[in-house]
């Protein structure tokens, strides 16, 4: 009794000690009056709770070592606690980048010792588990949180029922089941990683039997890469999207390791042209690799075609230098058993010089170049002459910053403008998105207030795969322009590299094609592109494509993601810059095209009140999306490309050609219906409950179809399942 008294008085002491220092990090955080505070009480809501179950842990711990601890210990362990306290309020954008500094002077040096003791383990535990980040987006990683949509199923609820009644209380329990699902998963991770802690930048391996091991790690190009990281320098996401392939479909002919040949198929094609599909899909049969050049992407191959074939027509195949024909003459080779013969020509013979040779980097691509931007020559050389170092704001250190009155003394030398107009002129440099003020607190001030380039940012230099360091110091080209290239282009590449249905993709042939690198000069200039004006169409059109193809960027340079840990990274940290704000695919979704409207099983918007890119999201969710968006997955929609003068219709066909064939299917003998899982997701966009969800959805089935699952939903017979979800590669 005596022990069970003196472990409750240390309880009451150590809930005491932390309450104490809790309010001394709160009245610390009294002067920091920056406009993210309005943006965060929700977060630091639910961050809070999140912590409950880990502070019990600790808690818990502390107790069971309270015996053996020095008192210095005690200290360092109550001093945790209040840093975990007081770095639970900050900047949202910039937490994750930014380093928090607490002030040493007159403290000794057992204090600074341990203060350097605390900060060390504070970034370890940042590292450690990655979930508890504010900083991280709304991110649906295909983990289901049980409870979550209790309140909007259809079974045994009235749809009219009180707001007092028990559904309250599902949602109280929902939110419960929350809290503890993201705090395991935050705990497992973090015991995963000291179990066996990589160093940063270590990148994950596939075995001898080609298996893929354990996570990504941080693969991205930008970031730094250890020297276990270097010992396995030939890791290749596309060694893990062939294995993820090969596993789901082995009786598919198509899908079998092409022939080695030291000779080259060449397939000139137009685009909607179906002969050239017809000969895609022999070749594919046949496990022969082709090199395609379409003479619409290269018109400069029309004169090569017609100089050594004597006609501009196509389809044409060459088998090294020599002519096969179109569609018909491969298959006579192939009836008359001619073909093999062929086969066996390329597989020992190289292609002579007169052969026709893949496209070149680079080959009839628009050119790069454009009117010369003056402003943006003014700030690369601003850039080169103001100090761009580390600097303290708010007893916090940010990276590569310049102070506002730097870059007023330099536009006045320079412009010979007079302080005022020197302020104004560095308003609109802002407003063209070359810098901004680290917090956002304002556009552009002169003083000591801190702004940084666009290039700088971390989150730019982090996570960003579609900007180059440095200013480029030619003109924005207009949105339209750039996204009627985006389209064109994605058409090709979904004609050349998409399988028959649109729901398979040659993921190895897009990451070498000429193709895809023109891809990706095209999206460099979208860095400060100007999207805020375009039409609701236009921007639809614009952010689906972009979508799709940024998808297969990420898969191509992450690898397909195995689990919800990865599948997290995936669309919420690979990112793109566009018009001077940073955007991952959860951030395209869910903010631009859900009209930002919170991910399934998350309680945060992606944008805040105050968050810039809120300015470009569609005014109200546009619920057909979900059947053009190409997340990568066996169970998503097909790929096409939509155009702004018809996005509307373009995209009714695509939600009639998803339900119709698979997505909806319904058991009139059982009286069920057995939908995708992406009604379920989400299913806020299409209505308020189950039953609005199964009758917007049936505008979109067959008029019979139709028919017998509105009559199952008048008389109340109809029971609904719905169908796993398959995440494998779509390949």
């Amino acid at each position: 009794m005596m022990n069970q008294g003196v472990e409750n008085l240390r309880v009451d002491d150590l809930v005491t000690d932390q309450k104490k220092q809790s309010k001394e990090a709160e009245g610390q955080n009294i002067d920091h009056d920056g406009p993210e505070f309005d943006d965060i009480l929700d977060a630091d809501d639910v961050r809070s709770k999140r912590n409950d179950e880990s502070r019990e842990l600790q808690s818990r711990t502390q107790l069971e070592n309270l015996e053996t601890k020095s008192e210095t210990e005690s200290i360092t362990d109550r001093q945790e606690d209040s840093c975990d306290k007081t770095s639970a309020g900050g900047d949202l954008e910039f937490r994750n980048q930014e380093t928090n500094l607490d002030g040493n002077s007159g403290r000794s040096g057992l204090a600074k010792e341990v203060d350097d003791k605390e900060s060390k383990q504070m970034f370890d535990k940042s590292d450690e588990i990655p979930s508890e980040d504010p900083n991280l987006e709304p991110v649906f990683d295909g983990t289901e949180v049980p409870g979550m949509e209790a309140n909007r199923s259809m079974s045994g609820r009235r749809l009219d029922a009180d707001q007092d009644s028990p559904g309250v209380v599902e949602k109280a329990v929902a939110l419960k089941n929350f809290v503890k699902e993201r705090s395991a998963v935050a705990v497992s991770t973090m015991m995963r990683r000291l179990s066996g802690k990589k160093d940063e930048g270590a990148v994950d391996n596939v075995d001898d039997e080609g298996k893929y091991v354990s996570d990504f790690g941080k693969v991205g190009e930008n970031k730094l890469v250890s020297e276990k990281a270097v010992e396995k320098f030939d890791w290749n996401p596309l060694n893990y999207i062939k294995k993820s392939s090969d596993a789901g479909v082995e009786n598919k002919t198509e899908q079998r390791d092409s022939i080695v040949m030291k000779g080259r198929i060449i397939l000139y094609t137009k685009l909607g042209c179906q002969e050239s599909n017809e000969i895609r899909l022999f070749l594919r049969l046949k496990r022969l690799r082709y090199v395609e050049i379409n003479v619409d992407v290269f018109p400069g191959r029309k004169k090569e075609l017609e100089r050594i074939s004597g006609s501009t027509s196509v389809p044409k195949v060459f088998f090294n230098e020599i002519l096969i024909g179109g569609s018909s003459e491969l298959k006579t080779l192939d009836e008359s058993g001619k073909l093999d013969e062929k086969v066996d020509f390329l597989i020992t013979e190289a292609p002579l010089f007169e052969a026709p040779s893949p496209p070149l980097s680079g080959e009839d691509d628009v050119p790069s170049g454009g009117l010369p931007d003056e402003m943006a020559i003014i700030v690369r050389k601003m850039k080169e002459s103001i100090v761009v170092k580390d600097r303290l704001h708010k007893v916090r250190r940010f990276t590569n910053c310049f102070l506002g009155s730097e870059a007023i003394d330099f536009l006045s030398e320079d412009q010979y403008l007079e302080r005022p107009e020197a302020v104004e002129f560095a308003r609109k440099l802002a407003e063209k998105h070359f810098f901004r003020h680290v917090t956002d607190e304002n556009l552009f001030e002169d003083g000591n207030h801190l702004y940084r380039f666009l290039d700088d940012e971390p989150i730019v230099v982090s996570q960003c795969h579609n900007i180059s360091r440095g200013i480029s110091t030619l003109k924005p080209k207009p949105l339209p322009e750039i996204a009627s290239r985006l389209r064109f282009l994605s058409g090709a590449i979904f004609e050349a590299y998409a399988y028959e249905d649109g729901r398979r993709l040659d993921y190895t042939s897009i990451h070498g094609s000429e193709e895809f690198a023109r891809y990706l000069r095209i999206v460099e200039e979208l860095q400060r592109v100007e999207i805020s004006d375009s039409s609701r169409e236009e921007k639809l059109a614009f952010f689906i494509n972009l979508y799709n193809m940024m998808a297969i960027h990420a898969i191509l340079v992450l690898g397909h993601p195995d689990g919800a840990l990865e599948r997290r990274k995936l669309f919420g940290e690979f990112k793109y810059v566009i018009g001077g704000s940073t955007y991952s695919l959860s951030a395209i979704q869910n903010g631009i095209l859900r009209g930002n409207q919170r991910p399934p099983y998350n309680l945060k918007k992606p944008f805040g009140a105050k968050d810039t890119r809120s300015t470009v999201a569609l005014p109200y969710p546009e619920p057909l999306i979900h059947f053009a968006l190409v997340y990568g997955t066996r169970s998503g929609p097909a790929l096409r490309c939509y155009t702004p003068g018809k996005i509307d219709e373009e995209l009714l066909d695509a939600a009639r050609n998803f339900l119709r064939n698979g997505g909806v299917v319904i058991d009139s003998s059982a009286k069920a219906v057995n939908a995708s899982k992406i009604l379920k997701w989400y299913s806020i966009d299409f209505g308020k409950n189950e039953v609005e969800v199964i009758k917007h959805v049936s505008n979109y089935l067959d008029p019979a179809d139709s028919e017998v699952l509105l009559d199952l939903l008048a008389a109340s017979e109809l029971k609904v399942t719905y169908q796993p979800y398959d995440w494998g590669l779509n390949c």
